[in-house]
């Protein structure tokens, strides 16, 4: 048995193609595939700062007064 580790690339289509040389006599073979995506620096998600998307309110008060408040109302 031999174990290969090797980085390829999918092709548009979806397609894996490997070309792999062995020291393996001719004849049948198992073969298992772990598929183990890279994650590339691009792809990494950013804390982006949405504040310039939404307004933001600005609160004087207390807080807790109000949300008893508004909760002794229902």
């Amino acid at each position: 048995m031999e174990v290969f580790q090797l980085s390829t690339i999918v092709d548009a289509s979806g397609h894996l193609h490997l070309d792999i040389p062995t020291q393996l006599a001719p004849g049948q073979v198992n073969i298992v595939v772990v598929l183990n995506p890279v994650a590339s620096d691009s792809t990494q998600k950013s804390n982006y700062d949405f504040s310039d998307l939404a307004g933001k309110l600005v609160w004087e008060g207390d807080a807790l007064a109000m949300q008893r408040v508004l909760r002794d109302e229902w």
